[in-house]
């Protein structure tokens, strides 16, 4: 990471930018949580689901993102703790009820990460511990534990290529069986013709490799921010006609009136290389790109 110390402009932008990607990812406020003390009563319409013990899957792939569906749809209670070591500042460890939803878009996991699988234990629960190495070397790797039983995550955490923390989150204990949730979460996807919309936005954009937009968003300052991701690990991309100092973890081009912005967790050289060829914003574009409204691909579920 570059050794530029964030300005406070820019690291307020910078944690803005990213918690907004959180809450696109998880579908509510990722450091919002119940204090743990006070567990969320399981109502009658969250009946405990079926147990399921996972039958041996065709590989390790496959048996995490059999996971990582489940859990769109149910969820393992109790104390969890949240630590978010980047973007830096507000207060990097929360408690929380439940562990927090880890949103993975599975077409671009098989195509970006390598999967290993070895036994682990959470909570004193027997887990399968999944490393996931991306084939990006410059990515973050990341780490999930699924319940041998119940087939759903316990925790997981993102790291840099350097082994430094990036992202956490771990149940320090379980109340009772897993929870079914009101209403199943959508399956995350990447939206067709999207990156072709994105690319005659912007002229000359270089995505990051492995990484695809995946929706977009108007701010209420009227920003535009495009969430990428590459299966697991995401960026923030922001047009905007207010300029920040680049910092760590903040990448900057200005082009006219208008800045664009690159947020995320890579290297600084890698977040201003993919904008170092931009020439232009064409505005009207930018306004125009499509979001996420049709179906997911039969191979995102």
């Amino acid at each position: 990471m570059s050794a530029l110390t964030p300005s406070v402009p820019a690291r307020r932008a910078a944690r803005a930018a990213w918690l907004a990607v959180l809450v696109l990812l998880a579908g509510a406020p990722a450091l919002a949580a119940a204090p743990a003390s006070v567990p969320p009563a399981v109502s009658p319409s969250s009946a405990a689901p079926p147990t399921v013990t996972p039958a041996p899957a065709a590989t390790p792939t496959e048996a995490l993102l059999s996971a990582l569906r489940r859990a769109r749809q149910a969820e393992v209670r109790g104390a969890a703790v949240l630590e978010l070591v980047f973007p830096p500042g507000g207060t990097p460890t929360r408690r929380a009820a439940a562990l927090p939803h880890l949103s993975a878009v599975p077409g671009l996991v098989r195509r970006n990460y390598t999967v290993t699988v070895t036994p682990g234990t959470v909570a004193g629960r027997a887990a399968w511990r999944y490393a996931l190495t991306p084939t990006n070397p410059l990515a973050a790797r990341w780490t999930v534990w699924v319940d041998r039983r119940w087939n759903l995550p316990l925790a997981y955490q993102e790291r840099m290529p350097d082994g430094r923390l990036a992202r956490r989150a771990e149940l320090l204990g379980v109340t009772g069986q897993p929870a079914t949730l009101p209403a199943a979460l959508p399956a995350p996807a990447v939206p067709a013709g999207l990156r072709r919309a994105l690319l005659a936005g912007l002229p000359g954009l270089k995505l990051p490799d492995g990484f695809e937009p995946l929706s977009v968003r108007t701010a209420d300052t009227g920003d535009t921010e495009v969430l990428l991701g590459d299966g697991l690990n995401v960026l923030a991309l922001v047009v905007s006609r207010r300029s920040v100092q680049p910092a760590s973890g903040v990448a900057v081009r200005r082009i006219g009136p208008q800045s664009v912005w690159l947020v995320g967790n890579l290297p600084q050289s890698a977040l201003q290389d993919a904008l170092s060829g931009v020439r232009r914003v064409n505005a009207q574009a930018v306004q125009a790109l499509p979001g996420t409204s049709g179906p997911p691909a039969a191979s995102d579920q």
